[in-house]
């Protein structure tokens, strides 16, 4: 809540995310600048059912004419928690034939299906007893910066990797370090960040296809800028020649070249950049990275290398193996769950002093007076 609060947006938690009301001037801002949102949705109906032929009849009464043109390419996603409906992909079949069937009834034709690229997206939720009508205003999700064109093994998503930023509290003005940057996202979120670029500038909009579209405030909108431009202090390594190469072409399409230093290096061995700063890493996990065996075998190395390297940093682990604090031999400050799709995860925080982590044990001794 606190991106859209940053945004002149008030919102309130709900499951799974977060809601406001407002203007269009708000929605394209927050599909402009949101960093951690993955889909912006506008609601616009909500009904009850027991059937689907309930639903059918109820999505049908919708003026959808009012809302996108017949010639725009339609894409229905339906989810579900609880529905008694036996078939997500019946209850998906019947939402858009009822959207079509409303459109044939005021002006004789139907809007085209297109799965793939659509024009317009329409987003169902079905409960026990009650449904939700949405459309999308993302369009694409808004994870897909418009940036990346190096690919990685097992890419983070955009959105995620700004929100474990946010997370680590990191500023500009501190050295950020990626010592296994894979694609290098970390390091672009930061760099644009930094330089106050809006995460949607390089891409389109779900808003855009929808009869409500306003383009002469959404030129207005896409001129503001936000905070000021900061020269951060980023840095990036890898074992990996290829990680590199997407790294560097990554970071150049996103325009923040200029404020990384690339090296090939491994982070049991490289020294630290800077005397203090924050460390981010997503390292490899299960089958990206082999057995259980070898990663118990890296996870103490990698801790040996922390506290030999890395003291007065703060460093932050984000893994889906959970047996990381126990492995590496430093007790987190904070474990914080997040998920990576549907893979639970952790993000562990290690702020690194000098020497272990483990109290020092005074010896006691009893001593005799002389008589």
């Amino acid at each position: 809540m606190q991106e859209l609060a940053e945004l002149g947006i008030g919102a309130s938690a709900v499951p799974g995310g977060g809601a406001f009301a407002g203007s269009w001037e708000h929605c394209y801002r927050a599909n402009l600048w949101s960093r951690i949102a993955s889909r912006i949705l506008w609601r616009i109906a909500e009904f009850d059912y027991r059937n689907e032929h309930d639903l059918y009849e109820a999505v049908k009464r919708v003026e959808w004419p009012r809302y996108f043109r017949v010639e725009r390419t339609l894409r229905v996603n339906v989810t579900a928690q609880k529905s008694p409906l036996k078939s997500l992909e019946f209850a998906t079949l019947r939402i858009k034939d009822a959207v079509c069937d409303r459109f044939r009834d005021a002006l004789g034709k139907r809007p085209s299906v297109d799965r793939t690229n659509p024009d317009v997206r329409v987003h169902g939720f079905l409960e026990s007893a009650r449904a939700m009508l949405y459309l999308d205003t993302s369009g694409e999700p808004l994870f897909k910066r418009g940036w990346r064109t190096g690919a990685a093994d097992a890419p983070l998503r955009e959105n995620l990797a700004a929100g474990i930023l946010m997370l680590t509290g990191w500023r500009p003005e501190e050295a950020l370090l990626d010592p296994m940057c894979g694609g290098g996202t970390f390091l672009v979120e930061a760099g644009v960040t930094a330089r106050g670029k809006a995460p949607g500038a390089r891409r389109r909009f779900g808003f855009e296809q929808l009869a409500a579209f306003d383009a002469a405030l959404w030129d207005r909108v896409k001129r503001e800028t936000r905070g000021s431009e900061c020269s951060p202090s980023l840095y990036g390594s890898d074992t990996d020649p290829k990680a590199l190469n997407a790294t560097r072409r990554n970071l150049a399409e996103a325009g923040v070249e200029r404020w990384t230093k690339l090296e090939r290096a491994d982070v049991l061995e490289r020294a630290a950049p800077a005397t203090s700063g924050v460390m981010v890493m997503n390292p490899p996990y299960g089958e990206r990275m082999g057995s259980a065996d070898e990663l118990a075998r890296f996870y103490p190395l990698l801790g040996n290398a922390l506290k030999q390297r890395f003291a007065g940093w703060r460093c932050y682990v984000f893994t889906a193996d959970l047996r990381l604090p126990k492995l590496i031999r430093l007790e987190p400050s904070r474990r914080i769950p997040l998920w990576n799709g549907a893979l639970e995860c952790r993000l562990y925080e290690f702020e690194i002093v000098s020497g272990s982590h483990r109290p020092t044990r005074i010896k006691r001794t009893s001593a005799s007076s002389s008589p």
